[in-house]
């Protein structure tokens, strides 16, 4: 399913633009006098996909060697509702979501970093690297929930 980075960017981004959708329509439904807990599940899942979009994307800024200004800009288009979306479309026409995920070593010289091999063992362990980043968007996302959502109560 994730065979491309391309790929998974995709499924990613139209998944927080869908769960953009669920958390306004909540928001809405509360408005007109529906149960509060609608907004809860819909913003915990929301919430969820955000952090895992933003996990996603920064993965594949360091992997296809993004700079800092394309990184933060699509990091920040999760921000925006449905932002998400032009700014895959944006990614891909402008070729960086190009290229299969870099398993093996080429005459980059970039790719001989500790960095980059260790990029490369993860990619060739994904269940690991599947495992480490839900460990890692789960930590993220109860210190969130103990904190409290946006704008308080």
């Amino acid at each position: 399913m994730f065979r491309s980075p391309a790929r998974l960017f995709r499924v990613l981004a139209i998944a927080e633009a869908i769960t953009w959708t669920l958390l306004i329509s909540a928001l809405i439904a509360r408005a007109v006098g529906l149960p509060a807990t609608l907004v809860t599940i819909g913003g915990g899942i929301h919430g969820f996909v955000f952090l895992s979009y933003g996990a996603t994307a920064v993965l594949l800024a360091f992997h296809q060697r993004w700079h800092a200004g394309v990184a933060i800009t699509t990091i920040a288009s999760a921000i925006v509702p449905y932002a998400t979306i032009p700014a895959e479309i944006w990614l891909h026409r402008s070729g960086r979501l190009e290229g299969e995920w870099r398993l093996t070593e080429t005459d980059d010289p970039r790719d001989r970093t500790w960095y980059d091999r260790t990029m490369r063992w993860f990619l060739h362990r994904p269940w690991v690297l599947a495992v480490l980043i839900l460990v890692a968007i789960v930590v993220i996302f109860s210190i969130l929930l103990i904190i409290g959502p946006p704008g308080g109560k």
